[in-house]
């Protein structure tokens, strides 16, 4: 059991850290998106690599986001245990459509760096964004901001982490989801709430003794002759 907790604890410290840094480069390379696709092409275009790394970064991280949660999720299994499996599945419904949507946004990289009119790429641009599959859009808009907030409070309810790492996801959520409409401040912002949080609970995951992350023996199947 021993080698199999500091297994779950590794793997949670890492997956912590890899979607801190991912998320960091991809919020810090993504271009403005202006405010028609029309503009958005194109100033995607003007971007060039930037663009495609953030784009990149942004769908790598929704991969480790997911084992960070659950990980997070385990720990906070005692002392608030409804939201140690509402936190981490709604998370994870998130982290899933923001996976789906990164797809769109990998072949919107690709549209604009194509050369010729962009009539076409509108076209079809708009129409996705009209169709019933633009639904993963919000469900990783919805799912990643729920979630975010449920673990702060499952943080908080469990004192799990130091005392303000919740309140810091809470501003992350505000500064990022709000604030980047108001003030080109809020990016750079939000990145550094969301790399210090994320830093101080893989400080706290490396720290816990492996009984946190032991889940009990499990017993073998019996069989028994009818």
């Amino acid at each position: 059991m021993t080698s199999t907790a500091r297994y779950r604890r590794l793997i949670t410290a890492g997956c912590l850290v890899s979607t801190a840094l991912l998320s960091a480069v991809s919020v810090v390379l993504q271009p403005d998106f202006g405010d028609t696709t029309d503009q958005r092409l194109a100033l995607i275009g003007d971007a060039g690599r930037a663009a495609t790394v953030s784009a990149v970064t942004f769908v790598l991280a929704q991969l480790p986001f997911l084992g960070a949660v659950l990980g997070l999720g385990h720990l906070l299994r005692d002392r608030a245990p409804r939201l140690a499996n509402l936190a981490p599945t709604v998370a994870v419904i998130g982290g899933f459509g923001h996976a789906v949507f990164g797809g769109a946004m990998l072949l919107t990289v690709s549209m604009a760096s194509q050369p010729g009119p962009r009539a076409p790429y509108i076209a079809a641009l708009d129409d996705f964004e009209s169709s019933p599959a633009f639904v993963f859009a919000a469900m990783g808009l919805l799912g990643t901001v729920l979630g975010i907030l449920l673990l702060a409070a499952g943080l908080w309810r469990a004192k799990v982490g130091p005392r303000w790492v919740p309140l810091a996801l809470v501003g992350f959520v505000v500064v990022e989801f709000a604030g980047t409409a108001l003030s080109t401040w809020a990016s750079p912002v939000s990145v550094a709430l969301y790399l210090a949080a994320f830093a101080a609970l893989t400080a706290t995951v490396r720290t816990t003794p492996d009984q946190v992350w032991e889940t009990g023996t499990v017993r073998p199947l019996v069989h028994t002759d009818s």
